[in-house]
C-alpha cells in the first residue's frame, strides 16, 4: 500500500553540475583510451650525445646515464650498440628497444672500406719536391706569378720597383712593395734570394742635386731638401750615420739605403 500511495519522485534531486559532468564523461573516456594507445615517436640519434632528459625518456636509469656521461667526459665515443651496453650496463630488453634508432657517423659505419690505401711507386708522391731559390733580380714575371697570391698587377709592381732601384739588394725590400701580404712575402723568401748584389750606378750623396735625390725611391722631395740643407751647413756627408741624423730619414731602412749610395 505504501508503494501505491507514496510519491518516491520527491526523493530524487537533480544537480545541474552533476548533469554537466556526466555529459563530458564520454569525452574523457575517449581521451584516456587515446592516451593509452599513444606511443612517442623516436627518431634516429647518436647515442654519444644522450642528455639526462633524453636518457630518461628512453627508459634509462640515472646510474646508466651517469656511466655514459662519465665515459664521454674522457673524450671517448661509443661506436656500436654492444659498446654502448658495455659502458652503460643497460638491460638486453632496453638495448633491443633503442638500438635500432642508433645512428653513428658514416666514417664509423663504413670504416671497413678505408682499411688500406694504394701504394704509389712514383717517388713524387712520397718525397716533397725540393725548391731551388732563384735570384730575385733575374726573376721573370711568369716566375713571380707562380707564387700563390701574386697576379699580373703585383708581379709588374715588383719588376717596376726593381727597375727604379737598379736592382734589389735584400729580400726585405719586398715589404716595400704595395699589395704584398706577409704570407706572400714568406713564400717569396722561399723561392727567391739575392744571390749577388746587382751592378747599378750608386748615387753620389754629396754631389747629387735635389732633383736627383728626390727621384730615388727611398728619398721623397722633403727628405731630399733636408739632405741638401744638411750638406750646405755641415759639409760632406761621410757615412750613413750622418744621414741618420737628418730629420725624416727612414732609420729602419738605413742599411739597405746605404748600399745604393756612395760617400
Amino acid at each position: 500500500m505504501i508503494y501505491f500511495y507514496f510519491d518516491f519522485s520527491t526523493l530524487v534531486k537533480v544537480y545541474p553540475e552533476k548533469q554537466k559532468w556526466l555529459s563530458l564523461q564520454s569525452e574523457i573516456d575517449v581521451a584516456k583510451r587515446e592516451r593509452k594507445a599513444y606511443l612517442p615517436k623516436v627518431y634516429p640519434f647518436n647515442p654519444n650525445f644522450i642528455s639526462d632528459y633524453k636518457g630518461y625518456k628512453l627508459g634509462m636509469s640515472v646510474q646508466e646515464i651517469d656511466r655514459l656521461l662519465a665515459f664521454r667526459k674522457k673524450d671517448k665515443y661509443v661506436n656500436s650498440a654492444e659498446e654502448f651496453q658495455n659502458i652503460t650496463k643497460v638491460s638486453d630488453s632496453l638495448l633491443n628497444a633503442i638500438a635500432p634508432y642508433f645512428k653513428f657517423p658514416d666514417w664509423v659505419t663504413n670504416k671497413t672500406k678505408f682499411k688500406s690505401f694504394p701504394k704509389y711507386t712514383d717517388k713524387a708522391f712520397a718525397k716533397k719536391e725540393k725548391i731551388i731559390p732563384i735570384d730575385i733580380n733575374k726573376a721573370t714575371q711568369e716566375e713571380l706569378m707562380k707564387i700563390y697570391g701574386i697576379g699580373e698587377a703585383i708581379s709588374l709592381r715588383i719588376l717596376k720597383q726593381k727597375e727604379s732601384l737598379g736592382g734589389f739588394v735584400s729580400m726585405d725590400q719586398m715589404n716595400d712593395v704595395w699589395g704584398l701580404s706577409p704570407e706572400v712575402i714568406e713564400k717569396l723568401n722561399i723561392s727567391f734570394r739575392v744571390t749577388v748584389l746587382p751592378d747599378f750606378k750608386k748615387i753620389a750623396i754629396n754631389d747629387a742635386s735635389m732633383k736627383e735625390l728626390a727621384q730615388f725611391p727611398y728619398f721623397k722631395y722633403p727628405l731630399a731638401k733636408q739632405i741638401v740643407t744638411f750638406r750646405s751647413m755641415n759639409g760632406d756627408i761621410k757615412n750613413i750615420e750622418d744621414l741618420i741624423k737628418i730629420k725624416g730619414f727612414p732609420v729602419d731602412k738605413a742599411k739597405i739605403i746605404g748600399l745604393y749610395l756612395s760617400f
